[in-house]
């Protein structure tokens, strides 16, 4: 399967594949100018569909999850694929990680681009309507990479695309995350039950370990103990950001003081997903790394998780004749 290479004069390459429009590699220089690989990652792409915990992929139809994997729209119940115990999970058995794109290298206003679509046949994985996605991903000179996800749909239906990518800004082999600083743009949280499931209700970060209103080590809170860290076994929560609605807003920043290097995110979304790498298990990851626990981070920027299951959180629906348009930006730089 051919890979698509996406180049600055920076040092920066991001290297993307069809299948699941995954994010495979991404070069970036550090405070020395030494050039690492800073996302985790898999050498077989035919791993992608065996072993993977999403690593680097475009998540959808529903990014996170959907409580009994069932929904209610217009009065008529949607059974949808259960892949996370009775619960539903980043779209499915076959999610939109697991598909392959169709990629067409672009150029907008010099910058470096790819162009991904995939067509979502009416009641794959459950969900109502075909539905036309768009995917595109651009690189500037700046060094921002920005993710645009457009889609539209036959039948009314829910929507929620994100993207899956596990940094390590210190180096994909470099050992763990813990040490790398966090801050988040969120007063409020949204806190889970043992299922990962929302509880419906929206809670101050205000004293509780979920504050990263200033930038905090990630050993530093991770460990404590807490109830709903114990929930999903370290930090997997949705934050409510501090934004408008639609407004391309900073949500987080990410920092390794070891090599400098910081990531940004910036997005229209109201939520954003931090994830510290609870989950992962020892694993032989590409070029003979080992990737474990807390190898990695995820700040996937989305709409609130079980939405379809939560008429109060900001609506995931989308009906024929209308556009679903979600951007991020990462924005990578050097401290």
């Amino acid at each position: 399967m051919k890979l698509f290479s996406l180049k600055n004069s920076n040092g920066i390459e991001i290297i993307v594949s069809p299948l699941g429009g995954i994010i495979k590699e991404l070069w970036m220089p550090d405070r020395s100018g030494q050039v690492d690989d800073i996302v985790l990652g898999l050498d077989d792409m035919e791993d992608y569909l065996t072993r993977s915990p999403y690593f680097g992929a475009i998540l959808g139809r529903y990014a996170n999850r959907i409580a009994g994997a069932r929904f209610k729209l217009d009065g008529q119940n949607f059974e949808l694929a259960a892949n996370n115990g009775i619960n539903h999970l980043h779209g499915g058995l076959r999610g939109f990680d697991k598909v392959v794109w169709g990629v067409e290298e672009i150029t907008e206003s010099g910058e470096s681009g790819l162009r991904l679509t995939y067509e979502s046949a009416d009641g794959e994985e459950g969900y109502p309507g075909t539905l036309e996605a768009e995917v595109t991903y651009l690189l500037s000179e700046t060094n921002d990479f920005t993710i645009c996800y457009r889609a539209t749909t036959s039948k009314t239906t829910h929507v929620n695309l994100s993207q899956h990518t596990y940094f390590n800004l210190g180096g994909h082999n470099n050992g763990t995350i813990l040490d790398h600083e966090v801050r988040v743009n969120a007063d409020l949280y949204t806190p889970v039950d043992v299922g990962s499931i929302p509880t419906g209700e929206i809670q101050t970060v205000q004293d509780t370990v979920f504050d990263f209103r200033t930038r905090r080590r990630i050993e530093d809170f991770v460990f404590e103990e807490d109830e709903q860290l114990n929930n999903t076994g370290g930090i997997d929560h949705n934050f409510v950001l501090n934004k408008l609605p639609c407004d391309l807003s900073h949500a987080a920043s990410v920092y390794d003081v070891k090599s400098g290097r910081m990531v940004e995110v910036f997005t229209t979304e109201p939520g954003i997903q931090f994830y510290s790498g609870n989950k992962i298990k020892d694993m032989e990851g590409k070029a003979g790394s080992t990737y474990r626990k807390h190898s990695g981070f995820c700040l996937e920027t989305q709409h609130f998780p079980d939405t379809p299951n939560n008429l109060i959180f900001p609506s995931t629906r989308l009906n024929p004749g209308e556009e679903y348009f979600s951007q991020t930006v990462y924005k990578f730089g050097i401290e």
